[in-house]
């Protein structure tokens, strides 16, 4: 099955920031383009903008400008929906409302051709529940581009549990001529990075509720030891943390009230104080003219140690060993089972982030995961009340004489990064193991649909080790409410890990 020829109209019906892009794309790509806007006057407005748009285009010399006026010719704003009658693509970018969408799908069905593709471009409704009332559900399907639509590559092509694998094929491969990258993926709330996604948020918020660290020092931890672009608070307020929730509660309604998806009371209260993030001038952060952006949490300078002994193996913290050689600081070594740690000259020890805490022990200091330890600028350490202050100060002084600004959080377990990266990794297994996309899918749209480091599968493998099952299981035992339980497919996947480093019995 072929993309559809650029000689077909492809309309867009819902003129907002996402039907504007989205339009904006398929002109781009060279098709005859139809806006249709129930709003009198709104798909000229809309074609007005796209077209000032494309001016800048031009200036900025990404496009030329016989393109343009070509672009221009084939843009054409509708009055009503009986001039998409012709068209052989119509993607929906309307109010997220399942009555609306339905109502809409129901009178284009009276309308186009049976051939013509319907596609929504909705985030949190269910593809399935939209096209469920049409006589040819086959063709329908979800278009989900992110915004701004003309820059982000990714497009998630979700196949409702009527759509036929022939009319999926064809918007797939529609979308690859357009220039983005699509990933399939199944009817699920969420789709693929909606429900992959929603640990980053709720990890982050989890930290603070439980008091472990303020939003500045988490956003700082999670960008500049874990890789991320942006931490999970600003990111929540550029996003819009009405917008957040909304779909975080979709997705937890969705799953029957999943505990793994619980919404974070905190953000709720945020919501309900209209402190909904930038365009509001409050969210998380103070966004007032003038207002300045709170510090993270950096230790005071202390002295590094003289020596560590390494006992056993650190697993993904390995790099630190060379790391430490290079600082001038002694590496002493002793054999050990799993579960390595570093011991301090003053007896303390300090072990990766497990999902244990340091009060269960004497004398530990957790540190967090880093994606990389040589890259990262910023590295969190976790002590308790029973942890003596000075192995906490050789802790600290060790970090800083590797070039890291240090942030010392609460005693939470699996700490910041540790514990976001293993959810997700568990969602993802997750959702690969109920059919909703492959491996390779689901690691391409995290990384370009949320610009994630690294892919779930690509983090899993780097960490190795049991890394992520082994956090989340020591993690549901000190919070069995089923939030940290891992999933039976990351289960398995430990196990087969395990049988092939131990041989088959």
């Amino acid at each position: 099955m072929t993309a559809l020829d650029l000689s077909s109209p492809v309309a867009v019906v819902g003129t907002g920031t996402m039907g504007q892009g989205i339009a904006q794309v398929a002109l781009v790509a060279g098709h005859p383009v139809r806006l249709y806007d129930a709003a009198p006057g709104r798909a000229r407005d809309a074609a007005a903008a796209i077209g000032a748009r494309l001016d800048r285009l031009v200036e900025k010399g990404r496009l030329d400008a016989a393109a343009r006026d070509a672009a221009r010719a084939r843009l054409e704003p509708a009055d009503t929906l009986a001039e998409l009658a012709d068209c052989g693509l119509v993607v929906e970018a309307v109010l997220e409302r399942l009555d609306v969408k339905q109502q809409l799908f129901g009178e284009l069905e009276d309308i186009v051709a049976e051939d013509c593709l319907l596609a929504t471009n909705t985030s949190s409704l269910s593809v399935t529940a939209i096209g469920g009332a049409l006589r040819h559900p086959g063709r329908f399907l979800g278009l989900h581009f992110f915004n701004p639509a003309p820059l982000l590559p990714l497009v998630e092509v979700v196949s409702g549990f009527a759509t036929d694998v022939a009319s999926a094929t064809r918007a797939y491969e529609t979308a690859r001529a357009w220039g983005k990258t699509p990933v399939a993926c199944a009817d699920t709330p969420g789709f693929i990075v909606n429900r992959i996604a929603r640990p980053f948020y709720a990890e982050a918020f989890a930290v603070y509720e439980a008091q472990g660290a303020d939003p500045a020092t988490i956003d700082a931890v999670l960008r500049e030891s874990g890789g991320f672009r942006m931490g999970a608070f600003e990111l929540t307020d550029l996003i819009g943390q009405d917008v957040n929730e909304a779909v975080t509660h979709s997705v937890w309604q969705s799953f029957f009230q999943d505990v793994r998806f619980t919404p974070s009371l905190a953000q709720r209260r945020l919501v309900e104080s209209g402190r909904l993030g930038r365009k509001a001038g409050h969210g998380w952060y103070d966004h007032g003219e003038g207002a300045e952006r709170p510090e993270p949490h950096t230790a005071d300078k202390e002295q590094p140690p003289a020596y560590v002994l390494v006992e056993g193996r650190l697993g993904p913290a390995a790099e630190l060993l060379t790391l430490i050689r290079e600082a001038g600081i002694q590496v002493r070594e002793e054999d050990g089972d799993e579960g390595g740690h570093l011991e301090l000259p003053g007896g303390g020890q300090l072990v990766l982030a497990d999902g244990q805490t340091s009060v269960e022990f004497h004398d530990v200091v957790y540190f967090d995961l880093a994606l990389d330890y040589r890259k990262a600028t910023r590295i969190a350490l976790s002590a308790s009340q029973d942890t003596a202050p000075a192995t906490l100060a050789e802790a600290v002084g060790l970090f800083q004489a590797l070039g890291k600004d240090v942030s010392v959080i609460g005693d939470v377990p699996g700490m910041i990064v540790a514990r976001t990266v293993a959810r997700i990794i568990d969602l993802a297994h997750d959702a690969v193991a109920k059919g909703v996309a492959t491996e390779e899918d689901v690691d391409t749209a995290m990384r370009l649909g949320v610009n994630y480091p690294l892919g779930p599968f690509e983090w899993d493998r780097r960490l190795g080790d049991d890394f992520a099952y082994d956090v989340l299981d020591a993690m549901h035992e000190r919070d069995p409410s089923g939030r940290y339980a891992p999933s039976l497919a990351l289960y398995r996947h430990a196990y087969a890990d395990d049988r092939r480093e131990g041989g088959a019995s």
